[in-house]
Order: C-alpha cells, then structure tokens, then sequence
C-alpha cells in the first residue's frame, strides 16, 4: 500500500504488540474509484455476477479523508459537506471494516474514527468502499498487525473494497476478489460528474439481467502498457460499461450528464462508472480538464464537478 497516504506517518507503530496502540492519530485519503471500462458477466447462482474492469483512483481532489485515533471502543464522527448522507449505524462500512479486522486479527482494542466525507454516496465511485479499505489501512498501522489481515477482511466487505485496498490502478476480476495490478498506464486528466441522484447497486443489476445481459462475457488476459493518453484512450473507447444503459433506465439523468460531457471542449471519452450515475470525461491534459470543471460547475452548479487526474492512488 502507498505508505504516501498516511499523513503523518510515526516513526514507529505499536512495538510491543496489537493491544499496546499509538496515541498519534493517524490520517488517509479514500481516493474515489473510477471504473475506465466494466464488463458484467451473467448472473450466477449466487446472485452476483462475475466482472472484468480496469479501476483508477482520483486524486486528492475527489477523495474522503479517515482519520483514527487509539481508543478503547470503535467509534465514527462525520464532517464534511457530504456527512449528512451517511447513517452510522451496523452496516456503516468504516465499522464494519473494524469489526471484521478485530475478529480476524484477535485484536481487542478500539479506535475513534473522525471521517470527513466528500464523496457522494450510491454514485458508481466506490465512496463506501473507499472509505472502508482506508479504515483497514489505518488499522493496519494503529493496532500493528499483519497487512494480510486487512486482505482477508476485504472481499467479505463489498466487490470495491480489495482493489481500494490495494490503491494501484489494477484489473479487478471476479465478484471483485481477484486485483492485478496494470503498470504502465499513464495518470489521466478527467473530470468527474454526479448530478446529485443516488443510483443504487442493486436494481441497475436486476436490469441487466432482465435484459439478459452477460451474454459473450470473457476476461481480459491483462491491460497493455501506454505511454501517451492519447493511446490509452483510443485503446478504452473499444471497450464498454455494460451497466450504463441499465443505469439510464432508473436514472435518465445519466444520460444527460453523459451528453453534456461529449460536448466539452476537448473531451477525448466520456462514460459512466461503475454502476452510476458518477460520470467521467477523459481529457489529453490538465488545463483542459480544469478548464472543462469551470464551464460545467458555472452552467451546472447543482451537480458534484471535480476535475482531477486518474491513475495509482496518491
């Protein structure tokens, strides 16, 4: 894991064992997740459904931040402007990352949580998750135990939350288990888009498998390199999220968003993430991501605009 993500970092964490914890609070970013393509196959008897998606991390500029404390019960306090849209409760994944570390670990000590939340929540970007792997990494470094701990708790958390984990750009395959990382991409200029309306997982699934989709689905054997952006961005225009359109069904406003992106200056590919309605534009550079983030957040104020740029979590 990026060691660059913890602000600060002690010179020593908890030397004498899992019980005996830093009082130094310790800080991560919980980078958004961004899936450049996402192909979904059919459903299994399980109910879930075996994916194929190449996944990057935002930048600072679209990120949560975790913040944890030693203490002796697990606790969680929100700020931020999108802390009002988080309940803390038993499916809180911040908690239920801790929970699930201290069973695995046979940890017996707590930490105070301080999340300060930016993300938009149910919005294809991995908020939740993002959040829950930052608790892990935290965890990791408060209590001083084994990493390999936070990457059995993972998979049982959510399909997003062992690539967050990881934090490089990576093929997430599986039902999100299996990551391998994909070295030798660029960092890619994008801006981020959500028209403020939740897009739950769950019934844009049930669309697509009601329209029979997953038909032909096969993994990809690895991500080529690319040097240019430009490379990188023809090669992913080839590809697809086969949840997008499902998405439009309940959200028609993924559509809009979806077109109004095809229509900035620059723009080199606009799709939607994950299963929605966080939509991306891919741009060749900075300047014209950032320039993209002006004009759309003066004509759109009502919509969540980030521009940022896309790669390894920073």
């Amino acid at each position: 894991m990026p060691l660059s993500w913890f602000r600060p970092i002690p010179s020593h964490l908890c030397p004498t064992g899992p019980d005996r914890m830093t009082s130094t609070p310790l800080s991560v970013l919980a980078p958004a997740k961004v899936n450049l393509f996402l192909h979904v196959g059919p459903v299994q008897a399980n109910g879930r459904h075996p994916l194929d998606s190449l996944v990057v991390f935002a930048g600072p500029e679209a990120a949560d931040r975790l913040e944890a404390q030693a203490a002796d019960t697990l606790s969680l306090t929100l700020t931020g402007p999108g802390g009002g849209d988080v309940e803390v409760d038993e499916d809180n994944l911040v908690l239920k990352a801790a929970r699930a570390l201290q069973a695995e670990a046979g940890v017996s000590a707590g930490a105070a949580f301080a999340l300060e939340k930016h993300l938009p929540v149910a919005a294809g970007i991995g908020g939740g998750s993002a959040d829950a792997a930052a608790a892990l990494r935290l965890l990791t470094g408060l209590w001083d135990i084994d990493p390999s701990a936070a990457s059995k708790v993972a998979p049982g958390l959510g399909g997003d939350v062992p690539v967050a984990l990881v934090g490089h750009a990576a093929l997430m395959q599986g039902e999100g288990e299996r990551v391998r990382r994909a070295a030798g991409l660029p960092r890619v200029p994008a801006l981020l888009v959500n028209p403020r309306l939740a897009c739950p997982t769950g019934p844009v699934f049930r669309v697509y498998d009601e329209a029979g989709g997953g038909a032909g689905f096969q993994e990809f054997g690895a991500v080529p390199p690319f040097e240019r952006v430009y490379d990188l961005v023809h090669w992913l225009a080839r590809q697809r999220n086969d949840l997008q359109a499902p998405a439009i069904v309940l959200v028609p406003a993924i559509g809009d968003v979806l077109e109004r992106l095809a229509n900035l200056p620059g723009v080199l590919l606009p799709r939607m993430s994950g299963s929605g309605a966080t939509c991306f534009a891919l741009f060749e550079t900075d300047d014209a991501a950032r320039q993209a983030e002006a004009l759309l957040a003066a004509e759109r104020p009502d919509w969540w605009v980030r521009a940022t740029s896309l790669g390894d979590a920073v």
